[in-house]
């Protein structure tokens, strides 16, 4: 076993600029036809849809629906059993070239609902995996100003060179998620996932970053998976996911109407 382990660590890793775009997204993800299965056990169920380039998606399904193995599915991390994902057209899973999956996972940002932080300082954790003499400190303010954590910042922890303590010690939740929105902001990237990025926050902390979000020029594709229904609102378009599959796909009025609060997220 630590042999296999060693032999993947020594494996060339292929490094894929941002301004890389032999795979564009200009116009739209497509799941066509997707099911996705762990073992004998399936999780979806003939998925279809599009997501057009700057559109704000919202998914909503009781505990265990998969909504975020939905999520894991559009961002590369596993494979459709059957099925496909396009973007622009191209299949993000091309055999004869399989660059093009590291390509499409290079324009993401994954914000999850439990956000890891280095022991380093804020600045370093905003623009996580950046070498300290390369980070745009004007860039990670405004991300943070975004997110509502700036002030937080400058008065409260002593400002963006202090460190936050191993994990984040030194943070609430709502605070660390924070961060994590920041560091997807830093990123600038073209499609950004949130996956219960904001369960953490009180609900007028929560709105207005999503507001501020919703009004960025050059607004990423936004997916938005929420238990807050309240959170989804301002969607463009929302999925109801029941046991794997599309049960309902409409405005957010249409949608949320239908669905009780006491939900069983």
């Amino acid at each position: 076993s630590v042999k296999d382990v060693i032999d993947m660590l020594n494996q060339p890793i292929e490094r894929i600029s941002n301004t890389d775009d032999f795979l564009t997204f200009n116009k739209e993800v497509e799941l066509n036809n997707v099911s996705y299965s762990y073992g004998k056990k399936n999780v979806l169920n003939h998925i279809s849809f599009k997501i057009k380039k700057g559109a704000i998606l919202g998914i909503v399904g009781e505990t265990g629906s998969g909504k975020s193995t939905l999520a894991d599915l559009l961002m590369g991390l596993i494979q459709p059993n059957s099925g496909f994902i396009s973007v622009d057209g191209i299949q993000i899973y091309n055999k004869e070239n399989k660059s093009k999956l590291q390509k499409w996972r290079n324009k993401i940002a994954h914000i999850p609902q439990n956000i890891f932080l280095a022991d380093a300082s804020v600045s370093e954790n905003i623009a996580f995996g950046i070498e300290t003499k390369e980070i745009n400190f004007d860039r990670v303010v405004k991300a943070a100003k975004i997110s509502r954590i700036h002030d937080f910042i400058q008065n409260e922890l002593g400002g963006y060179d202090k460190f936050v303590g191993e994990k984040g010690i030194n943070l609430s939740g709502g605070q660390l998620q924070r961060i994590g929105i920041a560091r997807a902001l830093y990123k600038k990237s073209n499609f950004l996932v949130m996956d219960e990025a904001t369960s953490a926050m009180d609900e007028n902390t929560e709105r207005k970053i999503i507001e501020s979000i919703y009004k960025l020029k050059n607004r990423p594709t936004i997916i938005m998976i929420a238990h807050r229904l309240s959170t989804l609102k301002n969607c463009d378009q929302i999925i109801h996911i029941h046991s794997g599959e599309i049960i309902d796909i409409g405005k957010p009025k249409e949608i949320l109407g239908n669905i009780s609060e006491n939900y069983n997220f």
